[in-house]
């Protein structure tokens, strides 16, 4: 019998160090809306995996997304590939992770026209951007120089690797850095319009492209490829800082869905601001600063995006860059005030609570936080929300109603977590609690699987014999 419990904790042991655990934090509901940690791999609760992860290995893993229960996370320059010419080149790649347990899926390597995509430069930035349309459709851009005259997207086939052009926008005459785009819509322009922006790094210039559905793009300044803004927060502030980054909002209307006419502009240098097209600033973290000023972010870091649950209206803003003090590569998560104005608003939660990490990235700036709207299994509205920082760390949590649960599930012994399955999840609880890595009394009784009123192995032992349907 000892010796049937030591290798079933040894299996429990070795399930847990193959996945990502959670950040251990319990955060308390505000306005009954709560939220839960899935996974977490990071410089901080999980250094050991994050550290033989290809996220550490460099700082080209700069920007993540999300699409169907998985994300992406994509590397600029990545190992060396040999084409037909036996030519080796560097080949850019996207990790792709589980979304819902950390799992480590397959990479997939990029091509282009049948070749490996990428230069002989790893400072290329060949795939610096990564997302997903409106409409289902991922997309990969690279970083554009102050002397690229254009800004290229390609649309990225998920199964093979293959990127296809979908193209080449016009700068004008204001050749300046954009590290980082947005957009909003349908690139393929089959199914609706598209809106396309990016910030110039050092300079006071923001790019916008639009295409109408069937089209193709033109200026998106009345015509123009780009403005000069005027208009920053703090106002001592004139010009945008390094790697800045734009977050289109979506209309309230079928007219106005993808017309971008509303983005947030995170300028390194400033706090997240939102603009209209015209370059009017229509709301700072001015009034936040005088009322509530723990929750400005410290400058340095780029990232925001928002989304809506439950009839309320939420923002989630990098608080800090790597070097932040106390709030090194977390994250805010707000409900916006009234009129969805930053004076005003609430904050909820502050994850992850304790930082994904304090290590320098070189600069790359950008704190990547993407939400996607779902439905739980009673139907309920619930946000799937990635936080990822390059080179610190990667996490996903779940914001909603019943998120959790509140009490032990009798018809579902094992289901630690409460999220309605018993799975490599409720192993690794399970065996943290045992090591002293975390503590029972939060799971709400679930940890003690079979009722003993102790939780040790022969809990572990249900869980993995369920897993392995024994």
């Amino acid at each position: 019998m000892k010796k049937f419990l030591l290798l079933a904790s040894m299996a429990v042991t070795a399930m847990a160090s193959a996945w990502a655990t959670t950040d251990g934090k319990v955060y308390e509901p505000v306005n009954d809306i709560k939220i839960k940690n899935l996974w977490i791999m990071d410089r901080v609760h999980t250094p050991a995996e994050f550290n033989a992860s290809p996220l550490s290995q460099g700082t080209y893993a700069r920007m993540a997304t999300m699409k169907d229960n998985v994300v992406y996370v994509s590397r600029s320059g990545a190992q060396l590939a040999v084409t037909e010419e036996n030519d080796s080149i560097l080949q850019c790649v996207v990790y792709r992770f589980d979304a819902l347990t950390g799992q480590r899926l397959a990479d997939l390597p990029l091509t282009l026209d049948g070749k490996p995509y990428g230069t002989k430069e790893a400072a290329s930035l060949s795939a610096n951007n990564i997302g997903t349309d409106h409409f289902g459709h991922m997309w990969i851009a690279p970083y554009s120089s102050e002397v690229n005259t254009v800004q290229k997207l390609y649309q990225l086939d998920v199964e093979t690797g293959e990127l296809t052009l979908v193209t080449e926008l016009e700068k004008g005459d204001a050749l300046a850095r954009i590290d980082y785009i947005d957009l909003v819509g349908d690139i393929t322009r089959e199914e609706a319009m598209c809106t396309i922006m990016g910030m110039g790094s050092q300079v006071a210039t923001v790019y916008r492209w639009q295409a109408e559905q069937g089209d193709d793009f033109e200026g998106g300044f009345e015509g123009d490829t780009y403005i000069d803004f005027t208009a920053f927060y703090p106002e001592t502030v004139t010009l945008w800082g390094y790697a800045p980054y734009v977050k289109i909002c979506l209309g309230e209307d079928e007219e106005t869905m993808y017309a971008g006419e509303l983005f947030w502009l995170d300028g390194f240098q400033t706090a997240p601001a939102l603009y209209d097209f015209t370059g009017e600033m229509i709301t700072t973290f001015e009034p936040v600063a005088v009322d509530n000023p723990e929750l400005v972010p410290e400058a340095g870091t780029n990232g925001v995006t928002e989304f809506s649950l439950e009839g309320r209206n939420f923002i989630a803003y990098s608080m800090a860059q790597y070097s932040g003090d106390g709030h090194g590569c977390q994250a805010n998560i707000c409900e916006l005030g009234p009129d969805m104005m930053l004076e005003g608003m609430t904050h909820y939660w502050t994850i992850p609570a304790d930082s994904l990490g304090k290590v320098s990235d070189s600069g790359t700036r950008i704190h990547c936080l993407n939400a996607q709207k779902g439905v739980d299994a009673q139907g309920n509205e619930e946000i799937t929300l990635l936080t990822y920082k390059c080179y610190n760390g990667i996490g996903v949590y779940k914001i909603g109603k019943n998120v959790g649960g509140d009490d032990p599930d009798p018809t579902v012994p094992g289901d630690v977590n409460g999220d309605g399955a018993v799975d490599i999840n409720d192993a690794n609880i399970l065996i943290n609690v045992i090591l002293g890595k975390d503590t029972a009394d939060k799971y709400n009784g679930r940890a003690d699987v079979d009722g003993n009123g102790s939780v040790d192995v022969k809990d572990s032992n249900i869980v993995i014999n369920k897993i392995l349907g024994k």
